[in-house]
């Protein structure tokens, strides 16, 4: 019986290695278009149309049949090539090396006709190459590879119109001998060459950190033995041209590394220059450049990557208005507040800390009003109804981490002003997060958080005008929170322990403070836990959450079992110029009809990574009626 096994496992091996022997890729080139002169190759994208497309220094822009012939010209002088689908029409990028600027101009290939040209402003650099970028809100970008590790990415349109204004989103650090680049646009991933280091993946996302990672190196340190040159992507899969050994490198993709499949010989070519590719049913058809002599193949490879499954796509909304940036540079927006005016909504006010500066206020329109330079203040929350004395005005309390203290404001109740009221001392370490809570009675609580997990609860009067912060509960979490928010109807609190998730507990100071999961760190929510926000209204309560490590935001209803109503991202605003948000640590939001698009309330959000242009940080304001279009909220 044993032997018998062994027999059957030796044959299984055995079929496996004859399998994987005829599934070895090879590859068939043949001379194509003798008589074309042509830097860069492309085949349509899938679903226009069977032809080519051709950047000639001689000839310009060229429509090629698949034998080569011409079926359409845009006269000029043009290198480098990407195109992306637009329906029916191809839009299509090059760099025109009379004006040393990049243009994209679209393309019917039905008609064979070419649109009128868009330009780039002139860049301070010289541009080496290009290749576009359909993101997941439809947004077409552009990324130009430059000299001396100089990269740059642009908004030129969105779904199948081109912008007439191409807009600059970032800069990008790209290596220093980089000259070609291709986005999987699946995966939201930009792949670059190093001549002579190698090819890196970076995030392609507008709102994505600038981090990479390797795909492939040169020996000693991988398998490329000359250089690192042109290449192209297909889901799953990178195929690579090393142009000092005339070879074909195939890589597979497994998790986040790159797996070599295959090594290929180019006979016949020199320096292969030029690569181009799609699927077909034989595998990947394949056209190349040799730089050496100039001349064009046309190949077949029989092999495909094996896709992985991407990531879910979250809906992507727009804000629409953006304050202005903060007066710090680095990370210095944190945590917003809205102040809702008590009889003119409109006249509402967004608060937001410069934990490097102190408090700022805006107006609904992003136009700061008030700067109160008071210290490195962490988060902010508001309360109406503080009884000063004899007068009432409406509270702001923040985290005051120069002294480890509550800072307090009043804001006239008339005119929305704000002014600096009194310092609380808490015996905190690291002062970090705090969010406020007013139960029916109308008195204020101040919970605030540290560093080590601590929260303590204080009680804030000013009888007499004096203001008072009496310690009424104290417990622990057992690692960092920050955010917080308190359902002052409900009575209850919801924290976020960074790394692990959010919890719910009684709010009352005389109850114990039992923590109870909301949700933990998992597929839906990405640590660092931060900003948490509660939207109330007569039908529903939702409790919106900064998934700071995949730069969204959950929503989960704010009464048990706290079931999740989905995620969305901030994306950006073509049309209005203004950015998306990531990186995100403090938000609000209101239910509130403040007017206009503020009609079902407003989402604030801090954005970490102010782009579009690159500035300081600052915050997004979203109208709530578009999350609740994006996640078909009840």
């Amino acid at each position: 019986m044993r032997i018998s096994s062994l027999t059957r496992l030796a044959a299984l091996i055995g079929l496996a290695c004859t399998q994987a022997l005829a599934a070895e890729p090879s590859l068939t080139l043949r001379p194509w278009a003798p008589n074309l002169d042509a830097q860069a190759l492309s085949f349509l994208p899938a679903g226009t149309g069977d032809a080519r497309l051709a950047a000639s220094e001689r000839d310009g822009l060229l429509l090629l049949d698949p034998q080569g012939a011409t079926l359409a010209q845009l006269k000029g002088s043009f290198t480098s090539l990407d195109s992306r689908a637009a329906g029916a029409q191809v839009l299509v990028a090059s760099l025109d090396n009379a004006r040393q600027q990049a243009m994209l101009v679209g393309l019917d290939p039905a008609t064979r006709t070419w649109g009128e040209p868009h330009y780039l402003p002139a860049r301070d650099f010289a541009v080496n190459g290009l290749c576009l970028y359909r993101d997941d809100a439809d947004n077409l970008l552009l990324f130009l590879v430059g000299e001396e590790g100089k990269g740059e990415q642009w908004l030129v349109g969105h779904g199948a119109s081109l912008s007439p204004q191409p807009q600059r989103v970032r800069g990008l650090p790209l290596p220093p001998e980089a000259q070609f680049c291709q986005v999987d646009d699946g995966a939201n991933r930009l792949l670059v060459n190093e001549e002579n280091v190698g090819w890196w993946a970076y995030p392609a996302h507008a709102e994505a950190d600038v981090s990479r990672s390797a795909v492939a190196m040169i020996a000693p340190f991988g398998d490329i033995k000359g250089a690192a040159g042109a290449l192209a992507l297909v889901p799953g899969g990178v195929l690579a041209l090393d142009p000092k050994a005339a070879r074909l490198h195939l890589y597979q993709q497994q998790g986040q590394a790159w797996a070599a499949r295959a090594s290929l010989a180019l006979p016949g070519l020199k320096e292969p220059e030029n690569l181009a590719l799609r699927a077909n049913a034989k595998g990947l058809q394949l056209l190349l450049r040799d730089d050496d002599s100039g001349r064009l193949y046309e190949g077949q490879l029989n092999w495909q990557a094996q896709a992985s499954a991407p990531d879910p796509v979250l809906p992507s909304v727009a804000a629409q208005v953006q304050s202005e940036p903060v007066g710090r540079q680095g990370d210095a927006a944190d945590d917003p507040a809205i102040w809702i005016h008590p009889t003119r909504p409109e006249l509402s006010r967004v608060l937001g800390t410069n934990k490097k500066q102190g408090l700022l206020a805006y107006d609904l329109q992003g136009k700061l009003l008030q700067d109160l330079p008071v210290g490195r203040l962490n988060n902010v929350d508001v309360r109406p109804g503080f009884k000063l004395g004899e007068e009432t005005v409406d509270l702001a309390v923040a985290s005051n981490r120069d002294h480890n203290s509550l800072s307090l404001f009043a804001i006239d109740r008339r005119s929305g002003e704000l002014r600096e009221l009194a310092q609380v001392p808490t015996p905190l370490k690291a002062i970090y997060g705090i969010c406020l809570f007013q139960p029916p009675s109308g008195e204020i609580y101040a919970i605030a958080n540290d560093k080590d997990g601590t929260f303590l609860q204080y009680r804030l009067s000013a009888p007499g005008a004096v203001v008072k912060g009496e310690l009424v509960r104290q417990f622990k979490v057992a690692s960092q929170p920050e955010g917080c928010v308190a359902d002052d109807q409900r009575q209850r609190l919801f924290l976020g322990e960074e790394d692990v998730g959010v919890w719910a507990v009684d709010a009352r100071a005389d109850q114990p403070a039992t923590l109870t999961s909301v949700i933990k760190v998992g597929p839906q929510l990405h640590a660092d836990v931060e900003g948490l926000a509660l939207y109330q209204s007569d039908k529903r309560d939702y409790l919106v959450i900064s998934s700071q490590g995949n730069d969204s935001y959950l929503v989960l209803d704010a009464e048990p079992p706290f079931a999740s109503r989905g995620a969305f991202r901030v994306g950006l605003n073509a049309a209005l110029g203004i950015d998306g948000a990531s990186e995100t640590d403090g938000l609000e939001v209101t239910s509130a009809n403040l007017g206009g698009a503020w009609s079902q309330g407003m989402l604030v959000v801090q954005d970490g990574r102010k782009r579009m242009p690159e500035q300081a940080q600052n915050f997004k304001f979203v109208p709530w009626a578009k999350v609740t279009q994006a996640l078909h909220l009840p």
